[in-house]
């Protein structure tokens, strides 16, 4: 009785497992850890902010990333991501700055003491005191104050 109810219920789960399978949307390539789909040409990052990969599908490498052009088939998943893209540095620094400017991105709101690597670089953005940038709810880059 115990050996047929213990097979009876694996055979379930492996009905589920397999049904899972079959559901997958058309150009998932792997299935993530809180049971959404990813489907990219690249596996890096793949499910990042989903857990991880359960299970990857299909040969495991993908063999050309899809055309720009084309629409995405209604069943195929789409990534967005969680956060804006950053801000373009530019070549050369914008005019202005100085002993007592900060470079504010006015995107992000951070701001980029005198002699850091983005300093008057970013595409959107203006120069003012740390006080002021502060005063306008901006933070300093990775939390070092300039002061």
């Amino acid at each position: 009785m115990k050996s047929t109810l213990i097979a009876m219920a694996l055979g379930a789960g492996m009905m589920v497992c397999a049904s899972a399978y079959a559901q997958a949307p058309a150009g998932a390539t792997a299935l993530c850890k809180d049971g959404s789909y990813y489907s990219n040409a690249s596996k890096k990052g793949a499910c990042s902010k989903h857990g991880g990969v359960k299970d990857w599908y299909g040969d495991n490498a993908p063999k050309s990333s899809p055309s720009a052009t084309t629409p995405p088939d209604k069943n195929t998943a789409v990534l967005v991501p969680d956060k804006a893209v950053p801000s373009v540095a530019r070549a050369t620094p914008a005019a202005g700055g100085g002993p007592g400017q900060v470079w504010v991105n006015t995107r992000s709101k951070v701001y980029h003491c005198q002699g850091d690597k983005w300093y008057g670089k970013t595409k959107t953005g203006e120069y003012m005191t740390e006080p002021a940038a502060k005063a306008a709810g901006s933070h300093a880059d990775h939390g070092k104050a300039c002061t």
